[in-house]
């Protein structure tokens, strides 16, 4: 047995060295239209990718999509078409670390740097005095979490947005109706700390490990800071909603949608269909686009 496993080791060795060092794929035709479509700010001396469509005529209203982990704006492709038929303009980013934004290493990732870098970019397309839509998913939604509560308590004199996606500890696809400011905020004072949590984050195809380490530090951040996030979103008095996949395997059903209305009892919930996942709006487009129009056009 135990010359089994040295044998394994071995041969392990050179082929982790091996993967670590592969080139990465090339982009698809389609990811590279994608990319055609956009274009990059800068931050701190870093180039952010996003994409900034015209749609709906007659519509004055923005919507700023938040993507998940471990992908890009590129998860948003399949309603974006949808919601140019709804908004004036629809605009998705890759957060710093992810799809065609830079990458540092080393970098101090975090979710107060990535929240600032959505400020950045609306202030870089003059809508800091425009209402603003926000649709968020997985580490998208603490990012919006985290805007959120940089706007409590929120006063009259800013602007409303739209935020929608998944809860830290709660999931996947929620909308509130808020306050956000544009200011910079100073994460640095911050000392929250909450009970460690279960958490499966899947396949992870990153090329070395100190790379997924530093971005992997969102894990971290979501139970240091739980108190603040989650907290922001007990607090408000804003409408919520929660668009879920049943057959999500980090929030299962039926427990996760049990905490998710003992936590936020006053939130409205959309539940799609039962083999509906993590990733509902790339497996259920128009279910998810539907829910998420339905709640907007109640207001």
């Amino acid at each position: 047995m135990k010359e089994w496993w040295l044998q394994l080791g071995l041969l392990g060795v050179p082929l982790l060295a091996l993967y670590l060092h592969l080139p990465p794929p090339q982009p698809s035709p389609a990811l590279l239209s994608w990319k055609s479509s956009g274009s990059f700010f800068t931050y701190k001396d870093l180039n952010i990718f996003y994409r900034d469509s015209s749609g709906a005529v007659g519509s004055s209203e923005v919507v700023v999509l938040l993507h998940g982990f471990p992908t890009s704006s590129y998860d948003w492709s399949k309603i974006w078409e949808g919601l140019t038929q709804r908004f004036h303009r629809v605009i998705a980013l890759d957060f710093l670390g992810f799809g065609f934004s830079d990458k540092p290493r080393p970098h101090g990732y975090s979710i107060f740097e990535q929240a600032t870098i959505v400020e950045g970019l609306l202030r870089h397309l003059g809508l800091r005095q425009r209402r603003i839509n926000l649709l968020s998913h997985d580490y998208g939604d603490t990012v919006a979490q985290e805007l959120l509560h940089r706007s409590l308590p929120a006063p009259p004199a800013l602007f409303p947005c739209l935020l929608s996606g998944r809860t830290e500890s709660l999931s996947p696809g929620m909308m509130v109706w808020c306050w956000f400011p544009l200011g910079d905020a100073d994460p640095t004072w911050i000392s929250f700390h909450s009970p460690r949590r279960k958490f499966q984050p899947g396949k992870i195809p990153l090329h070395n490990n100190e790379f997924s380490f530093s971005i992997l530090q969102y894990i971290n951040q979501r139970k240091k800071h739980r108190e603040r996030w989650v907290g922001a979103l007990m607090s408000t008095s804003v409408p919520l909603h929660l668009i879920y996949g049943p057959l999500d395997p980090v929030n299962p059903h039926p427990e996760f949608l049990q905490l998710y209305k003992k936590v936020l009892p006053m939130s409205t919930v959309s539940v799609l269909d039962d083999h509906i996942s993590h990733y509902p709006q790339l497996e259920d487009p128009m279910g998810f686009l539907n829910a998420y129009l339905n709640f907007i056009n109640s207001f």
